[in-house]
């Protein structure tokens, strides 16, 4: 490797390596798996160039079509909610730049992703094959319906605000399977962890965020985007 390649390489693992001391496992994120997998996915990859020294920064980035890759602290928190162990099978709602999608393919064994913005999906792919994350599926399509064809799934992880849950995803957990999704309006939203029990399903609320909307036939209407 050329020098100036490899030096630009240990500048990037330095700074993986101080977002997860100082943004993530400084508030709290204690699953081992979730912090190797943060300090392993390279996020910076995952915007433009010229983001490149804000990738490791405690804020979201913009990746365009009014979307966003989300906080570091936010990708680990919704990883750690969902307790993986590496065999489960993830259904995620909200591909966007695949980063959140990476750190999942590191988690679990199986990764079922979906994006509404087709270019978006395509850049995701391109990405995650680079890192050869060999474990992801991508559909383009209305992430508000699931993937009912792949269902049950073990865990299902929401990257985008809806007014409510959708039934329509809720029914593809499995039993004691967990699902964290942003859930209110556009400005103000609860982090909510919701898990499939025998009885029904048990909601708990894990703290304020903000996503952009989901989009789709459960969720805001295509019209009240901003």
């Amino acid at each position: 490797m050329p020098r100036g390649l490899r030096v630009k390489k240990d500048i990037y693992e330095r700074a993986r390596k101080e977002m997860v001391a100082s943004q993530i496992a400084a508030r709290g994120i204690r699953d081992e798996r979730v912090l190797r997998a943060m300090e392993t996915v390279p996020r910076h990859l995952f915007v433009e160039e010229g983001l490149y020294a804000q990738a490791y920064s405690d804020f979201p980035l913009p990746i365009g079509w009014k979307q966003t890759i989300s906080q570091p602290y936010m990708v680990a928190l919704m990883s750690e909610a969902l307790e993986l162990k590496g065999d489960e099978r993830v259904l995620e709602i909200g591909t966007g730049s695949g980063y959140q999608t990476a750190v999942l393919s590191l988690l679990a064994a199986k990764v079922f992703s979906i994006e509404r913005i087709s270019a978006l999906a395509a850049s995701a792919r391109r990405v995650l094959d680079e890192l050869h994350c060999s474990n992801v599926l991508i559909r383009v399509g209305d992430g508000t319906l699931g993937w009912p064809d792949q269902a049950p799934f073990d865990a299902i992880i929401v990257t985008a605000a809806t007014p409510e849950i959708p039934g329509t995803l809720v029914r593809q957990l499995r039993e004691g399977g967990r699902m964290v999704i942003p859930v209110g309006n556009e400005k103000v939203q609860e982090l909510t962890l919701v898990t499939r029990t025998r009885a029904g399903f048990i909601t708990e609320p894990l703290g304020g965020c903000r996503f952009v909307k989901l989009v789709g036939k459960h969720g805001f209407k295509e019209e009240d985007r901003r």
